[in-house]
């Protein structure tokens, strides 16, 4: 993306969406010249879902199904609604940074189709620890659910910026990188949602996931000299992870 590039259009939302849902727009082909620069939406694409995610478990809570159960629905619907690629990008991560003992063979393990043992507890873990969060908080989940989307697709913005890629192919090169005013914006957008949604115990939330997300980018450098499409899935995932269990400790 050019430094001089306008910093937000009115399109760059749809073009969030379309890059991280699942969702079906329809867009020309140029809008997507603006695949980084609409970064700065990221953390709105997380509250759309969401607010997707949130109906369902008000639905759910509404017929007299209990709260762990309708947690667990919130978070099928986040899954469903994303197309799990975020936690494709963990499993991925997973297999490569611990099945690989040089970059280039992790990077081939990160884009086999397969999936190993790493992964699959990886996934485990993340699915568990991010529906248990959910379950515990009870009354203040949805609160929950809005906080921890935001802050996490800040930190993949402010992680694409942070890391060169890793590659010289794949979704997040041909994206590109956002600029820093555009992660900027998400970052402040992503705290100010978190901040009213959870008031201070947001700013923990906001600490937690910065602290993680600043672990995920090391790893990266030293296991593969950069970021891909993988490691910016899993630094969602993580991160989220990170937000919602300082939310249970803090709301």
């Amino acid at each position: 993306m050019r430094e001089n590039a306008p910093l937000a259009q009115p399109r760059d939302l749809a073009v969030a969406l379309s890059l991280l849902t699942r969702l079906p727009l329809s867009l020309p082909d140029h809008a997507y010249a603006r695949g980084a620069a609409s970064a700065w939406a990221w953390p709105l694409v997380g509250l759309v879902v969401a607010g997707l995610a949130a109906t369902v478990a008000l639905i759910a809570q509404a017929v007299g199904i209990p709260y762990h159960l309708s947690a667990l629905l919130a978070l099928a619907t986040l899954v469903l609604i994303t197309g799990a690629m975020h936690e494709d990008g963990l499993a991925d991560l997973a297999d490569g940074f611990w099945g690989g003992f040089a970059p280039a063979r992790r990077l081939e393990i990160m884009r086999d189709s397969r999936i190993g043992a790493y992964g699959v507890i990886a996934l485990a873990l993340s699915l568990g620890l991010r529906g248990t969060a959910l379950a515990t908080l009870e009354t203040t989940m949805i609160a929950a659910l809005f906080a921890s989307a935001a802050l996490s697709r800040a930190s993949m913005a402010a992680t694409m910026r942070a890391l060169p890629n890793a590659r010289t192919d794949g979704l997040s090169h041909s994206t590109g990188r956002p600029a820093a005013r555009s992660v900027a914006l998400a970052a402040g957008l992503a705290l100010l949602s978190a901040l009213l949604l959870c008031g201070w115990a947001g700013l923990w939330a906001a600490l937690a996931a910065l602290g993680v997300m600043a672990a995920t980018q090391a790893l990266a450098r030293a296991k593969i000299g950069g970021q891909t499409g993988d490691v910016l899935g899993a630094t969602q995932q993580l991160t989220e992870i990170a937000a919602l269990l300082a939310l249970t400790a803090a709301l």
